[in-house]
């Protein structure tokens, strides 16, 4: 079985009013203003795990600032995930803010996608859906109710050095790091390689508070060497990476050749590849 834990799907009335988006989101339009980067539907998303093996795939929300627009993709992964229950797994969305007014907003759409089949909340962007610099403690009441439905909470992650591109974001390690501290039980999901975090693995306390954090592989041609398999493996355990492409930004193909391509271990690769997602999500052959 190979699972797919990090893929993105849009209603085609996102892609015919992309420009309407564009302007009433920031975030949407850091990511999806440039008319190459490809929106894909659930439809599509199947063809491509048809034609490349895939049998699930998570699909993610986006950090988005407008709770509109969370909404109207949220809606779109519950009817995605009801057409195809044995194929697609859903996580919702949902905008972030300080106030309570705004928790209780969020809380509520959690609520509401739960009763859909909703497995985790995510992708969510920290930086990003108006939390202005507020410690992690202000994401108590989103905690909680992810505690009490066993959800899986995935978040945005980048690197504090490096290349810049559309939709890095400042969600380094630090932060991360204080996320993983104040709420060390729940289960959370680290993007794109967490942004480096793994290598701060080497000091003992930060390996010691990472154990039951995971590690998706999303994007990772973009950001690091295929030696990052192999290190991170190493450092945390291949017991904490997820296979995620980040489709449509990246084919499911390549990110499988890739990870063929680092000659971890079979019964490492076996973990990356579906084994680690479904002790996550609780799935059985």
């Amino acid at each position: 079985m190979i699972i797919d834990f990090h893929t993105h799907v849009f209603p085609t009335r996102i892609e015919e009013n992309r420009q309407r988006y564009i302007r009433s989101d920031a975030c949407f339009a850091e990511l999806y203003s440039s008319p190459k980067v490809r929106l894909a539907t659930a439809d599509e998303l199947i063809d491509s795990m048809d034609r490349d093996g895939v049998d699930v795939s998570v699909i993610l929300n986006g950090g988005w600032a407008m709770q509109e627009l969370c909404v109207e993709i949220n809606d779109y992964i519950l009817e995605s995930i009801a057409r195809y229950p044995k194929r697609l797994i859903g996580f919702c969305g949902t905008s972030l803010g300080t106030s309570l007014q705004s928790m209780e907003v969020a809380v509520s759409e959690i609520e509401r996608c739960v009763k859909g089949g909703i497995r985790g909340v995510g992708e969510l962007r920290l930086d990003s859906q108006s939390l202005h610099g507020s410690g992690p403690e202000v994401l108590k009441p989103v905690v909680d109710i992810i505690r009490k439905h066993s959800l899986v909470l995935l978040v945005h992650a980048s690197e504090p050095v490096g290349h810049l591109y559309p939709g890095k974001g400042g969600v380094t390690p630090d932060i991360l790091y204080s996320l993983i501290t104040c709420f060390p039980e729940i289960k959370l999901v680290c993007a794109h390689w967490g942004g480096g975090l793994p290598f701060y693995a080497l000091m003992p306390e930060v390996k010691a508070a990472m154990k039951t954090v995971y590690f998706d592989t999303a994007a990772s041609p973009f950001l690091y060497t295929t030696e990052v398999y192999r290190q991170v493996v190493e450092l945390v355990g291949a017991e904490r990476v997820l296979f995620g492409s980040d489709y449509p930004l990246l084919g499911q193909r390549r990110l499988l050749r890739e990870i063929e391509s680092a000659e971890l271990p079979p019964d490492a690769k076996e973990m990356v590849l579906s084994g680690n997602a479904c002790r996550l999500l609780g799935i059985t052959a």
